[in-house]
């Protein structure tokens, strides 16, 4: 019995050697067999006609997340590799970048030190563009975000240019007449004409900043900051959204 399981056994391991020695070589040999030319980082367009001239067929696939940065035309990966044999008309997959950005939204950056708002903004791939400072009368506000041009929860893409306005620390002198400035984020231009005016300062000037996202001549940003206190002659100087 043990002879003939033995037997068995030697028959069927010179079957596994003869399959992998001699017929699979055989089975590629037949034909032609194809080398996949090395198409990295090449146009996706110029690499589709390279591969169809070397017998093989591209077919696109994408990274399994958006790389900033990056186009999305060109091949950052591919398999089979540059270099193996293969039979004619296998498929190629190469990976290009993801061509839509992702949306998500935009975090409230309220209140936080100036450092961390900067490290939270780049993990999400925002752009702090302009970062400005205002005087603040309280400590607490010292180094801290007081206002943010795109509001919390607002849906953007990444990439996105956002602006913040940073306290910084002054104590008052004594009896000097100090103004609250009034919150006029959010309002439309004209209504925060009229907020500034009734708080007894005056409008500064106004600058215009691109989004499609938010509504036309709204308000996303001013100076001096929300709740500063700031001397009755001081201009307040306000964004708002242009759709051109």
């Amino acid at each position: 019995m043990k002879k003939k399981v033995a037997i068995i056994f030697l028959v069927l391991a010179g079957f596994v050697v003869m399959i992998d020695k001699v017929v699979m070589p055989l089975y590629i040999s037949q034909g032609n067999v194809n080398v996949v030319p090395d198409v990295l980082n090449m146009n996706y367009e110029d690499a589709s006609k390279t591969l169809r001239r070397a017998g093989l067929k591209a077919i696109k696939s994408y990274h399994v997340k958006y790389l900033s940065g990056v186009d999305s035309n060109i091949v950052l990966s591919q398999m089979p590799e540059a270099g193996m044999e293969v039979k004619p008309g296998r498929n190629v997959y190469l990976v290009v970048n993801k061509r839509e950005k992702p949306s998500y939204p935009m975090p409230d950056l309220l209140g936080r030190p100036e450092l961390d708002a900067r490290e939270t903004a780049a993990r999400m791939d925002i752009t702090l563009q302009n970062v400005q400072f205002t005087t603040v009368t309280k400590s607490e506000e010292n180094g801290r975000v007081l206002s943010q041009s795109i509001p919390p929860q607002t849906m953007v893409k990444s990439g996105t240019s956002a602006s913040i306005i940073v306290g910084r620390y002054e104590a008052s002198p004594e009896g000097m007449k100090k103004i609250t400035v009034p919150d006029v984020l959010g309002m439309s231009l004209e209504q925060a004409k009229l907020v500034v005016a009734d708080a007894g300062l005056k409008l500064g000037k106004v600058t215009t900043e691109y989004s499609s996202s938010l509504v036309p001549n709204t308000v996303i940003s001013q100076k001096p900051a929300v709740n500063a206190y700031v001397s009755p002659d001081q201009s307040v100087e306000l964004t708002v959204v242009t759709s051109e």
